[in-house]
């Protein structure tokens, strides 16, 4: 005997954002009236615990198996009403859910049609769940160990968080040394701390742990599996010296054929110069130097005399024939921290970067005032004489149309930084040219309010160009800034002698690279995305993959800090329950009608579909299967089926939204 459906439908008002355009009781009183329907209420607020305890209460009264509410959005509470019926002791899934707010109140003004509409709605799910099928979710092992990619403070914390609440965690950084950004950094604003002083110990607590492997130099270069079980392919690149070998006495660098740096030194924004065997900067970890086999003579020409192999004597951490290499490791989670690349200012010509020497970008000056720096923290011009003015133009590569439309957050708050930071150094003359001053952050408007009783200028509007066409002789040797001071209301001309560049935060160049990766998806700016920006601002559309840093949105340190150390909390969540739940409403092949042709295995946005030469059928992965339907559209044999949303489903659905019974 078939089973006999008996179905409650309950209608929310959610405050005033359904009552307001639709007649909440009316859609109530018009589902009592409907098929196999024996209980119709309206409540104020049904997501809330009475409106919660009503379901409940009416399933063991009335002897309901199957649920309709209608009310706001699935993505926000399918899962409370899932939990409210598995409490009151019906199978989560025998439950249909109907949107009348963001899919109805919200977009219609005429009441009469909106609340028409409500009840169309309604019918179509009452038809539907009727016949839904209980379902039970499936269950996934989580393994332990972490993956970090990115080895900035946000990986550095991240990697940290976990360590020290006793997990495995693989660190993987591209560089020679972690550190990131904030490595080149003097000091951070607000508070003028001195950034090596923070990032220094928490790096040397990354190599110390042992619970963390340390892999720098090295790249993430394919990534299979699913949540709980990924396989991640790591290729090490050689820096031709053994690191568990190397004691980090540098005498290598000294015996170098080359007495002094010819080579740009990246870390310093090419304002200094490096030998082929290098170290970063000296804090570097791991305290390993790195031979650059592009501009060392032996691997050029064979010819060099190898001093640095006589160096390192006895120890033999010098191997000039080094190979890359892979490691092949299995991890549950993974938190992705690769941070951000600062705009090319060559990308706005009108600023002059790259023509005149005097033009620096923010960066470069940071390792101009940094004593570990390439001047010892002497402020100078290229020509050796110091500023006695400098201009600081916000905004280069952010906020506009042009290149990039977003604000990068930090660049005010660097930029008062840097406009002290020259001051003290060389008691110069500061303009600061901005479109607005953003200073949101804790301490920010007190640090903005001490800049200006320091006498630093500050001139709202969008600089016009920099120039060095002198109108007049106190311009002569000059740069010009052409501007509109919009406070003023008019244009101005303002000689300085050097001009720093406040450039902004984009996604890195390959990000889109990384991104396929890692099965994720980017927001417009080229951002990695999250799942929710508010709800889940850590998590991404790939289970066990989590965000942490710039390479989400632009954030400075200590919002970097805190989505890192969310981002270790979410991971550690998932380790230590032990599995998790797969979802039940995933795709799968009726093999008896399978034919073999593998359309739907390039379908498939998430590689959960794989093809068996022996039985020349696909079948698809459960944990891997996201239910976006795809493949069960795309297979011509029609063998695909997924939960929920079988083709009796929707065709009883569509046929109760079209019905006028």
């Amino acid at each position: 005997m078939s089973e006999e459906i008996r179905t409650g439908v309950y209608t929310c008002h959610c405050g005033s954002n359904i009552a307001a355009t639709v007649d909440v009781k009316a859609v109530a009183e018009y589902a009592a009236k409907l098929p196999n329907v024996v209980v119709s209420r309206d409540y104020k607020y049904m997501c809330s615990d009475p409106g919660q305890d009503l379901i409940k209460q009416d399933i063991r009264e009335h002897k309901l198996n199957r649920i309709v509410v209608a009310s706001c959005s699935p993505h926000l509470h399918e899962h409370t009403f899932r939990t409210a019926l598995a409490k009151g002791g019906l199978n989560e899934f025998l439950f249909q859910m109907v949107n009348i707010r963001e899919q109805d109140s919200w977009v219609h003004l005429d009441k009469p049609a909106a609340t028409v509409k409500a009840m169309d709605l309604v019918r179509a799910a009452v038809c539907r769940v009727a016949l839904h099928k209980p379902l039970t979710k499936g269950s996934v092992p989580i393994r332990a160990d972490v993956l970090v990619v990115g080895g900035g403070i946000a990986g550095i914390h991240a990697a940290l968080t976990l360590a020290n609440a006793g997990k495995k965690v693989y660190l993987v950084e591209r560089e020679p040394t972690i550190g990131g950004h904030m490595a080149k950094f003097d000091k951070t604003f607000p508070t003028l701390d001195c950034a090596a002083c923070i990032l220094t110990p928490k790096m040397s607590s990354v190599r110390a742990h042992p619970n963390i492997t340390l892999w720098s130099y090295s790249e993430v270069t394919q990534v299979d599996g699913y949540v709980g079980n990924f396989k991640v392919t790591v290729t090490r690149k050689p820096r031709y010296i053994m690191e568990d070998l190397c004691v980090g006495c540098l005498e290598c660098i000294e015996a170098c054929v080359y007495k002094e740096g010819k080579f740009v030194d990246e870390f310093n924004m090419g304002l200094s110069k490096r030998k082929p065997i290098y170290i970063p900067f000296p804090q570097a970890i791991p305290q390993v130097p790195v031979i650059d086999p592009e501009t060392c003579i032996d691997f050029k020409t064979g010819k060099c005399k190898k001093s640095c192999v006589d160096a390192c004597g006895e120890r033999h951490a010098i191997n000039l024939k080094m190979k890359e290499t892979t490691e092949i490791i299995d991890v549950g989670t993974i938190i992705l921290s690769t941070g951000f690349q600062v705009f090319d200012a060559h990308r706005s010509p009108e600023y002059g970067y790259g023509v005149y020497p005097n033009v620096y970008t923010a960066l470069e000056i940071e390792r101009l005032v940094n004593a570990s720096g390439p001047t010892s923290g002497e402020v100078v011009l290229r020509d050796g004489k110091r500023p006695k003015s400098v201009a600081i133009i916000h905004c280069v590569g952010s906020r506009d149309e042009k290149n990039n439309r977003w604000c990068s957050r930090v660049c005010c708050m660097y930029s008062l930084k840097l406009a002290h930071l020259l001051k003290e150094h060389t008691d110069a003359e500061i303009f600061n040219f901005y479109i607005d001053i953003r200073t949101p952050g804790k301490g920010f408007e007190e640090f903005y309010q001490k800049l200006r009783n320091e006498g630093v200028h500050f001139i709202r509007g969008k600089v016009a160009e920099v120039t060095d066409w002198a109108f007049d002789p106190s311009e002569e040797g000059k740069l010009v800034i052409r501007v509109e001071d919009t406070l003023l209301g008019f244009a101005r001309r303002i000689p300085v002698d050097m001009v720093v560049l406040a450039t902004g935060l984009e996604p890195h160049a390959d990000a889109q690279e990384v991104r396929r990766r890692f099965n994720l998806t980017c927001s417009s700016e080229g951002f990695f995305l999250e799942r929710h920006p508010k709800l889940a601002p850590v998590s991404t559309f790939t289970d066990g993959v989590f965000l942490a840093g710039a390479c989400q949105s632009p954030k400075d340190i200590p919002d970097t800090v805190a989505q890192a150390g969310a981002a270790a909390a979410e991971a550690l969540a998932l380790i230590d329950a032990g599995h998790v739940e797969i979802e039940p409403n995933t795709a799968f092949v009726l093999e008896e009608d399978c034919s073999g042709c593998r359309t739907c295995i390039p379908m498939c946005p998430f590689s959960a579909i794989t093809f068996s030469e022996e039985t020349k059928l696909a079948s698809i992965n459960q944990a891997l299967c996201k239910g976006c339907g795809t493949c069960v559209a795309s297979c011509p044999s029609g063998s695909i089926v997924q939960n929920l949303y079988d083709d009796e489903e929707i065709f009883a659905e569509i046929e109760g939204v079209l019905s006028n019974a």
